[in-house]
Formats: structure tokens, sequence, C-alpha cells
């Protein structure tokens, strides 16, 4: 089955979870909120988690999934081998000693995704002095995630009060802006139902955003399975702030995957719609009327089984879209 690109669309449950926080206010953390229009027009404040922050902790499943499989099917960069954030601009190996003066763009592009699963899959901006010359080379990323936005009628935020365990210090904090003595703090935490939507480019894969074309010895079956599995893996442990006393209740996840077998796109709709699941399939109908074969595809789920069954009967059954 080659897949050209691959889109979730549906609504996560999970309580007690302070995933994502705007930082603090003296001892009071401040989580995220944002503001949205429902499907009626109404405006909401509601708690979310950003993008960003899936996206990271999607990323370091791909890279915990690399590091496993310690193959040349997978392989990273110096800088993605420690996950720093700086990804191949970080690797002196790359930026400093691989090309000869005068290399152009394309060149460097290619060989940026051919030495890193991370830097092919997620994207990058390179802006190192490469080849005696500035550059600004972007790679766009092949998955991309929206925030992950609080239903407004079934999303809470309460804030909760806690003490750092001192029995030598009892009653008495430190006095200063040192964490130090039985300080006193808030902390917040969120219950409810999140709209999420999720749209992944398999077609990128591999793929030189200057040349269009594909690059030489990249495993480009390897990296799109281990990408998928990065997805799956997200929501079965979303690994953000706060994790370590404030495990997410992850109760459901039910919405619809939808998937293309050429370059019409894999259709996504927010499930702040309440009638999402009619709409992408009419959606997907409609797309599939304009060419033959019906390339768009529409799998509902209902539950986290669910979900993991659908990606892992495509992951067993990927295969590169062109190339």
């Amino acid at each position: 089955m080659k897949l050209h690109s691959l889109s979730i669309s549906g609504i996560v449950t999970m309580n007690m979870h302070a995933l994502n926080n705007e930082g603090s206010e003296g001892n009071t953390m401040m989580t995220r909120m944002v503001e949205i229009v429902d499907a009626t027009g109404k405006n909401h404040t509601v708690n979310a988690v950003s993008g960003d922050m899936f996206k990271h902790i999607q990323a370091e499943h791909l890279f915990m999934e690399a590091k496993e499989a310690n193959s040349t099917n997978l392989p990273l960069c110096a800088a993605c081998a420690t996950f720093d954030a700086n990804r191949i601009c970080g690797d002196e190996t790359f930026t400093k000693k691989t090309f000869k003066e005068g290399a152009v763009d394309s060149e460097i592009l290619s060989e940026a995704i051919k030495k890193c699963i991370i830097d092919d899959a997620e994207g990058i901006l390179i802006t190192s002095e490469i080849g005696g010359k500035g550059r600004s080379i972007s790679r766009k990323s092949a998955i991309e995630f929206g925030w992950v936005v609080g239903c407004p009628d079934n999303t809470r935020t309460e804030s909760y009060f806690h003490a750092k365990y001192v029995p030598e210090g009892r009653g008495k904090g430190s006095g200063t802006g040192e964490n130090l003595g039985q300080n006193i703090f808030h902390r917040p935490a969120s219950s409810g139902q999140y709209a999420v939507v999720v749209n992944v480019d398999l077609y990128k894969v591999g793929r030189n955003d200057i040349t269009l074309a594909y690059v030489d010895g990249v495993d480009r079956q390897a990296r799109i399975k281990a990408l998928l599995k990065s997805v799956l893996n997200t929501f079965i442990k979303p690994t953000g702030a706060h994790r370590n006393t404030q495990h997410p209740h992850i109760l459901d996840f039910s919405g619809v995957i939808a998937t293309s077998t050429n370059t019409l796109p894999s259709p996504v709709l927010s499930s702040l719609n309440p009638n999402y699941r009619d709409e992408i399939k009419k959606i997907a109908g409609n797309l599939n009327r304009t060419t033959t074969g019906n390339p768009i595809a529409v799998t509902p789920f209902d539950g986290l089984g669910a979900f993991s069954g659908v990606i892992a009967d495509i992951i067993c059954k990927v295969q590169p879209y062109g190339g």
C-alpha cells in the first residue's frame, strides 16, 4: 500500500494533566489557555496543549525508535543522536567538514536528509556557514500537529495547593527565591475532551525540497514505518510537562484516520465541529468522485486500542509513494 499522506481527526479524553504551561506568577504555575471559536461562532477560552509540544513528544519517540534500531536504515546525525534541538546545525562534522567551497544548497540538503531521519522527517532550517558561505536552507517537516484544543463544554482547569515536604523546616520557607525550605506552590490540573488534528505527508520522507527528487541511499520504507510508530506512541505516551506527579489519565481516543494513495490530500477536520466524522466522509467521497481508483479511505476508530490497531495495520502494509 503506497500512501501519499495520512491524517488524524479525533477527540482525546484526558484527566488531571499539566502537559503544557505558560510559566509562573509568584508561586502559582499558569496553564496554557487559548481563545477559540466554536462551530456556531461563539467565543470560548479553553485549556490547550500546543502543537509544538505534541510535535516535540512525537520527535522524541522517533529519536528513541532510531536509537533502539541502531541501524544505518534509521541514521542520526551527531547532534540528533543526543536529541540536540539544533539538529544537524549542531553537528560540526556536517557543517564544517563535509562540503567543499562552492557547494550548492540542494547538495547540502540531500546530504542532511541522507545523514539523519530526524532532520528528514521533522524539518530543519540550516543557517550554518557551509562551504565558505552562510546558508538559509529550509527542510519542511513531513508531519504537522495542530493545537490540541479543549472542547468548550467538556474541559475544566483547577489550581491545587502543594507543599514541598521538609521535615526539619515545617512551616518555614526560604524567604528568598531559592527552592529551599518547605515552600508552598500552586499547580494546575486540567481535565476534559480535546480536539486533535494531525497531518503526515509520507511522500516527503527522503525527498529533496529543492530538486523534488528522492535522495539515493535512503531507506524510505524503514523511515516511514518509524515515523508512523512515533505517531502511535505519541498518543500512547504523551511525554509533556509534569508527568512525574501528574501523569495524564487517558480515558479515550476516538475519531477517524484518512489516507490517500495519490496526490489528493487526506481530509482533516477539527472535532470542534460535532459533525466532523460525517463531514470527512463526505469530503472523501467527493474527492474520490474527481478521479479513479477511490484513493481516499476513511477509517473510524473508537478507543485507543482501535486507534493502535488501525495504525499498526498501516505500518505493516505501507510502502513508499513515488521514487
